[in-house]
């Protein structure tokens, strides 16, 4: 008996549980989570950065989940929603600021050329020691990372890991 509503079926996901199908996965992912988590930067900011590359994508259920990560953390509603629009909201700090307009930098292309300046790497290391700028970088890593499998599994928004798998 299939027990997946109509819109489960008509958007739900697309793939199996991956790390079922490749058990390192889970391994890999904790180490990124690890990595990132070292509080070199800021849970926070890390935070922002994976909302605003969830929305860069286009993938509801990265910017529903971490939407919601940031709201269970304290996050004002205020902040998360102006995430979309940081370049012009008063919300954020300087380090923030540029840890966004990094990510930016690396996802989005660049037609002018280089993707990450010296200058903007340079205002990045203003605002970072080395070990919070390489924690950073990986961060941006492991948005990239699970961008991927959002995109082509199609995991379904709202719903837990577990939950959602086909």
């Amino acid at each position: 008996m299939d027990t997946k509503t109509d819109v489960e079926r008509i958007a739900g996901s697309r793939m199996s549980d991956p790390t079922e199908l490749i058990p390192e996965l889970a391994t890999i992912a904790g180490a990124l989570f690890k990595a990132t988590g070292n509080r070199s930067v800021p849970r926070s900011t890390i935070g922002l950065i994976q909302l605003r590359a969830g929305q860069i994508v286009g993938n509801t259920y990265l910017t529903v989940m971490h939407s919601t990560l940031l709201r269970k953390a304290g996050e004002s509603e205020e902040r998360i929603t102006a995430v979309a629009s940081w370049r012009d909201a008063p919300f954020f700090t300087p380090a923030e600021r540029v840890a966004l307009e990094l990510l930016e930098a690396v996802i989005l292309p660049n037609a002018q050329g280089e993707r990450v300046s010296d200058e903007l790497y340079a205002r990045a290391a203003d605002q970072y020691d080395p070990k919070a700028l390489a924690t950073l970088t990986m961060a941006i890593g492991q948005v990239n990372f699970f961008s991927a499998l959002a995109l082509i599994g199609k995991p379904l928004p709202g719903k837990s890991p577990s939950e959602q798998w086909t």
